[in-house]
């Protein structure tokens, strides 16, 4: 493999673990009730649409057939990949749902 393929097969790589990141927030979101483009508008005011967001929600699943996933889980992979003030707003929808 030359660098050309391999800087090639990393950034796909990074590519579908970042669609990844965002099915698994996706989920969450529909496992707890919650809008994902609307938090993630409230995370990211202005904004454009995010295509990747329209696409992992094609790929949700009705909340009964759904894993759970844990909170911490959903929070790692945001800021894993630099989505703190989305982090954030997801860290605020856990506190006022423990309230």
């Amino acid at each position: 493999m030359d660098k050309k393929e391999m800087e090639k097969q990393v950034i796909e790589n990074y590519q579908n673990d970042e669609r990844m990141m965002v099915l698994i927030y996706a989920q969450w979101c529909i496992n707890n009730d919650l809008d994902p483009t609307t938090l993630y508008e409230k995370a990211y005011p202005g904004q454009s649409k995010n295509d990747t967001l329209t696409e992992a929600l094609e790929l949700t699943v009705p909340k009964k057939e759904s894993d759970e996933i844990p909170d911490q889980t959903v929070l790692h992979v945001l800021q894993l990949f630099g989505n703190d003030d989305l982090a954030f707003v997801v860290q605020e929808m856990i506190e006022n749902r423990d309230k």
